[in-house]
């Protein structure tokens, strides 16, 4: 499906989609073409860039089924997302957060350093939980101003379920944060099921876009509530009319995006986004959970190796971690990567994550590299 989107080179298997994905062609073409029209045309063409910016707002729009493209701003990255969030937010002493231990740590630090003013961090150990989502809500109490989740676990694959937890945030008043960098573009997503008041992606992961340009999706009921940190010609209402004296944010999402934008992640991210709304969410998540399963059959029929992923279906994502019975795990890491199967160390294992173009054939080719290894050839 869509292979000729793809010219990996032949001599690599690429399941680290988890991490940074590689280009489509389409998306590298759409850098080259803008590249060129900025060597010899300069900015002459902007206003066409800014209608390809306006796509990219439609195109996220669209993944989250946000209702305007007005509750979409563009970010650097997840980090600076969560921290225009944290730091927008009014927190008073004696509030706490709530996530989980196991969270990457863009999810983590940034609810960390609010302890400065008095706010309590509720770290969620969910090694081994049959319930991970009760054990989060567990932890809350009448001072939970914040819960932050990431969609999808980044070392274990762990799907989580996001109803769930919406219903419970929405019902007790505590404002919900989703880190859905695991699973744009992979993925189903809708807003309107998962109540969630922030969301946001870096875009170089499932979406396959490059680093540096990311979603940030606040509540438009919020949008007025955050405090501004960063300021610039970009964030005002006026943006455009550099004589005024007018301060006054705009009233869209885009009162969070300081400067000038970063059109060359725009052009990027909208090329790569084109393709997968072209192909459909449906059809995509259906070719990962297809390679998820097969990569779950082949570990667990494995004699030595040990799934560490979940593998009930509602749990499933497109990440894979799996662990080598009395192996040094960074060693045969190593070696899978020398011998050109691009992977992840994560969670105490190894980490796959194919995505919808991976074929079944590379990725059986991958777990027979993978014994070569442990048989020492």
């Amino acid at each position: 499906m869509y292979s000729e989107e793809f010219q990996l080179d032949e001599n690599i298997i690429y399941l680290n989609h988890a991490a940074v994905a590689p280009w489509p062609v389409r998306t590298a073409l759409g850098i080259c073409q803008f590249a060129q029209e900025n060597a010899t045309l300069g900015a002459q063409n902007y206003p066409g860039w800014m209608k390809v910016e306006q796509e990219l707002r439609e195109h996220l729009r669209w993944l989250i089924n946000a209702p305007s493209v007005d509750d979409i701003a563009l970010q650097k990255s997840t980090s600076e997302a969560l921290s225009t969030i944290a730091y927008g937010l009014s927190w008073q002493a004696g509030d706490n957060v709530v996530l989980y231990r196991q969270e990457f740590p863009s999810n983590r630090i940034v609810w960390q350093t609010l302890e400065q003013f008095g706010v309590k961090c509720r770290l969620v150990d969910i090694d081994g939980s049959d319930n991970p989502e009760e054990a989060l809500t567990a932890c809350c109490d009448e001072q939970t101003k914040l819960l932050s989740v990431s969609s999808v676990q980044y070392a274990s694959g762990l799907r989580m379920d996001l109803e769930k937890l919406g219903v419970f945030c929405k019902k007790n008043q505590i404002l919900f944060c989703i880190d859905a960098i695991q699973s744009l573009g992979a993925l189903p997503f809708d807003l309107k099921n998962v109540n969630a008041d922030f969301v946001v992606a870096d875009g170089h992961k499932w979406m396959l876009g490059p680093e540096g340009i990311a979603l940030l999706y606040i509540n438009p009921n919020l949008r007025d509530a955050l405090k501004l940190n960063q300021f610039g010609w970009h964030m005002i209402e006026s943006a455009g009319d550099y004589d005024t004296l007018d301060t006054a944010p705009a009233k869209t999402g885009r009162r969070f995006e300081c400067g000038s934008p970063n059109m060359l992640g725009i052009h990027a991210l909208n090329s790569s986004l084109s393709l997968i709304k072209e192909i459909g969410l449906d059809q995509i998540t259906a070719a990962i959970t297809a390679n998820t399963l097969q990569l779950h059959e082949l570990v667990r029929s494995h004699k030595r190796l040990e799934l560490i992923s979940n593998t009930e279906k509602q749990r499933l994502s497109g990440i894979v971690t799996f662990k080598v019975h009395d192996g040094d795990h960074r060693q045969i890491y190593q070696e899978l990567m020398h011998r050109g199967v691009i992977c992840a160390l994560r969670g105490g294992g190894i980490r796959f994550s194919p995505h919808f173009y991976t074929s079944g054939e590379k990725i059986a080719a991958a777990i027979q590299i993978l014994d070569q290894i442990l048989d020492g050839k």
